[in-house]
Parts: structure tokens; sequence; C-alpha cells
């Protein structure tokens, strides 16, 4: 690791500092986050990035840091369970059980699955001022490894079904709180949570410092290789790449032909079929089957011509119900098995209805047209906030339910949670700081949100103090929902393993 993750550099400056003689601007000069721009002026300038830097740290006269560290639970707060209830409407029935019991399994379980819990109490919280299109659930099992069109393996944001258009920091909070919850789980010491969410922050605060005077086309190819993973302001140690490693060499093992493998099984005329493993995995009826596929040729419009060119040499062999996630349980989730050249030539596509964000209620969202179509809105972001998409990013809709298309099993991979402890804790932590403010330049201010962050340590430990004090309540959420199935108000299944 480079310096410490909670202090400054000698000699650094706080990017928030005004120089001699320089003027308030006003917040009117912060650009608007990058959501949707049909008609673009080529003629104009637009605002010094100096400037808006300056109109973002004018805005902690209005929410001072400080002000981001306290938090008690409203006086209003509803029941959270209610809140989770209201979460399985409209989800298969037979499945809520097993959503129920993953949620259950631990505290770190719940906060994945109480999405709507944080929501309703983030928008009870101050708020910067300065919007973006923001991931809406950028917990830490929400970054992993995947494959590039190049086949690098990259480590990113990697699940943006609740993305929107809301304030950065809300994305930053859910970080920080499920590092010092994932890290209670794994019973590290409150001080080592304590250096792992001052480091998330800083990642976040010397990124954006590095990227706000950037230009735009620069800003937007930053990508983390996972074999080359530069980070401003810390080094990688040798415990922490030696995860990497193991977790890349996992990755680039999966991939169509070993999935195929896994999970296909051949039928008595030699075809491909999906291996049941209920309740994950199973088959489904010829109608469903039929209304997937008929899903996907409409998909096809959704992509690039000369992708579409590329999957129309696809066809589609079988289909099946596979469940996922911990949030995401219930939902209607599928997955397309295609051949092409051969039946060796595979390609596996999840095809997972999007649901409503759990911001929504709270927040003004994305402009149409990708308000209106829940799956468009997931890739919009998707394709808004990676830096490296994957080519077969799509939308559709089946049964008058909006889902989105993407591909299974792109060497995807993951930094385990169970890995983090010690310095690695602390290097990841920062990490995904840092990526997280790499995907909020691209479409905010970066200017306007650094002259807000600063570098000093006043912002890192405002959100300590949030991560410890929503831990706490995440804690004793978690307790209610353990307390709801004991006294039958809500069924769990047995194994939320199955």
């Amino acid at each position: 690791m480079g310096r410490d993750a909670g202090t400054q550099g000698p000699g650094e400056q706080d990017p928030g500092d005004r120089e001699p003689g320089e003027q308030d601007p006003g917040d009117d000069v912060v650009l608007a986050p990058l959501a949707d721009f049909p008609h673009i002026d080529l003629r104009q300038s637009g605002e010094p990035w100096n400037r808006r830097r300056l109109a973002g740290k004018a805005m902690r006269g209005e929410v001072p840091h400080a002000a981001h560290g306290d938090w008690n639970p409203a006086d209003d707060r509803p029941d959270p369970i209610a809140l989770i209830e209201a979460t399985h409407e409209g989800r298969q029935p037979h499945l809520v059980p097993l959503r129920v019991a993953r949620m259950a399994s631990s505290p770190f379980a719940f906060l994945r699955g109480a999405a709507a819990v944080m929501a309703w109490d983030l928008a009870r919280t101050p708020r910067s001022g300065i919007a973006v299109v923001m991931n809406g659930d950028a917990h830490i099992s929400n970054f992993g490894l995947f494959g590039t069109p190049q086949r690098d393996v990259v480590l990113d944001l990697n699940d943006f079904d609740e993305v929107t258009v809301g304030p950065w920091e809300w994305d930053l909070k859910r970080l920080v709180v499920s590092i010092e919850v994932a890290a209670r789980d794994e019973t590290v010491a409150a001080q080592e949570r304590h250096e792992a969410v001052m480091a998330a922050v800083g990642g976040y605060q010397a990124t954006m410092a590095e990227l706000a005077p950037q230009g735009p086309l620069d800003v937007w190819h930053q990508a983390a290789r996972a074999d080359q993973l530069d980070f401003s302001g810390i080094r990688i140690d040798a415990h922490s790449q030696s995860v990497v490693e193991r977790a890349v060499a996992k990755a680039r093992k999966r991939h169509n032909r070993s999935l195929l493998d896994r999970v296909g099984e051949r039928q008595v005329n030699g075809g491909w079929r999906f291996r049941e493993e209920p309740p994950i995995l199973t088959r489904v009826d010829d109608d469903i089957r039929e209304a997937v596929t008929a899903g996907l040729e409409r998909y096809a419009e959704t992509l690039p011509r000369e992708r579409r060119f590329m999957l129309s040499r696809y066809h589609v062999v079988d289909v099946a119900h596979r469940v996922v996630g911990v949030g995401s349980v219930g939902t209607r989730a599928y997955v397309a098995l295609l051949c092409g050249n051969s039946d060796h030539d595979a390609l596996f596509l999840q095809v997972k209805e999007a649901v409503r964000p759990a911001h929504a209620p709270y927040l003004p969202g994305m402009p149409e047209p990708y308000a209106s179509h829940e799956g468009e809105r997931v890739i919009y972001g998707q394709r808004l906030l990676q830096a490296v998409g994957d080519p077969l990013l799509g939308w559709t809709s089946i049964g008058g339910r909006p889902f989105y298309v993407r591909q299974m099993k792109n060497m995807k991979g993951e930094i385990p949670v169970g890995c983090l402890s010690g310095q690695p804790l602390v290097y990841f932590s920062w990490a995904y700081g840092a990526l997280l403010a790499r995907a909020h330049a691209r479409t905010g201010d970066a200017a306007a949100i650094t002259g807000y962050c600063g570098r000093r340590p006043d912002l890192r430990e405002a959100l300590a103090a949030w991560a410890r004090a929503y831990g706490d309540r995440n804690a004793a959420d978690h307790r209610l929902l353990l307390d709801a199935v004991a006294q039958g108000r809500l069924e769990a299944a047995d194994d939320p393993q199955m």
C-alpha cells in the first residue's frame, strides 16, 4: 500500500480548496448527470472544470461532510418486514420462501436483499445536491470479474438492476455499510472494519480528484484489467495479488464450453438440454419456451446491427428457469442455450425480469424512453457505468413483463468476501471505492463531486460513523426478520442454498 488510506499526503492540497482570488461560482455551473442528451450543441463551450470544482466545494456550506455521519431511524420509519413483504408482490410465490431463507442466513445477506429498506432510509438523509447515474445497489458483492470482447478479465461493477439517477453519496453509503456488515459477518475486528471503510471513501476521493481535470474520453476509457490493477493512492500487496490471481484463474475457466459440460446433458436423440437442479435450475413448459424464444427474437432488434448479424448464426436449443442472487429470487429469470456452427458451439443468454428499482419512490428516475421499460433502463445504465461492456446486452418483453438479456458465465468471477480480512480487506475496499468513482465520473460532474468531497479525512470519518450506525440498524432489522420467520409471519425454505 502507498500512504495510509486515512491521511493526506505531505504538501498535498485539498482539491476543494479555493485558489487566491477565485470567486464562488455558484452551483448553477454543475453539470447535470449524463442520462439523456437527444440534442447536442457542439457550438457552446462548457464551464471549465476548476469552476465546477469550486461550485461543488461551495455545496459543503449547505450540507457539510459531518451531516452524512449523523443517522438515527426516522420516527415514521415503517416496519422493515412490511417493506420486504411489499417487494414480494409480482414475484413467483413458490420461490418467495427461498428468498426469505437466503435473506435470513446472515446480516449481510439481509442487507443484500433489503435494498428497499435502505432506499427508504437514504431518502431521509441529507443530499449533497450533485446527481449521477447511480448503480443503486453498490454493495461489495456487486463488484466482480468478467471478460471483455478482447478476452481480458476486468474488475468492475457487475449488477445494475437498481440503476437510476440520484445522489452519488447513496451509492457510496451502500458500499461502506456493506463493507462494515460483511466484515462483521467474518468476525473482523472493529478497528479493521473502520480502516476498510475509510479506505473505500479514500479510494473514491482520490480517484475522483484524479479524474476531475481529465477529458471525458480519457475518463470513459478507464478500465481495471484484473492482471494490471492500478489505483491512485494505493499499491496492491502480495496477499491481495494472490487473491486476484486465484479469482482470475477461476473466472477464465468459466465460459460457454465449461458451462455446457456442467449444466447440459445429452438427450436420446443426441441433442443438448439443461440438466435439472431443482429449485435452482428447472425446465419450463413448451409455452414458456416459445415465449422466451420469441422474446429473444425481439431482443435482437435492440442490438447494434453487426451484433444482430452475429446472433442470427445461432438457434435456441433449450430454455430453463434459473434462480439467481438474493434480492432477485422470485423474479422470472431464464437461461437460454443456443448453438451455432455445431452443437459444441454454445452460447448461454440470461433473460432476467427487470422490476421497478428500490429508489424509484424517492427520485425522479431515468428520463424517457428508458423509464418506460425497466429492461431498457437496466441496460442503458449498465452501458453508461461499465468501462467495458458485454456486446450482447439488450432488452425485451415477455408476457407483458420487461426483461433484459446478457451473456452468462462470460469469464465471470468474484473476489470472495471470505478472503477479505487484513490488508486485502483494505485494498479491495479502496479499489471498490475507486471503481465507483470511475463509474460516477462517466455520467456525473467529477469536478463538482471532487470539490464537494475534497481529500481531507472528515468525509471518511463521517461515512465510517454512518456505516457503524447503519450496520447496527441492519443487524436489528435482520433479527426482526428472524422473529417474523419464527412467528410464522414469513415462510422460509429449509435450505437457503438450494
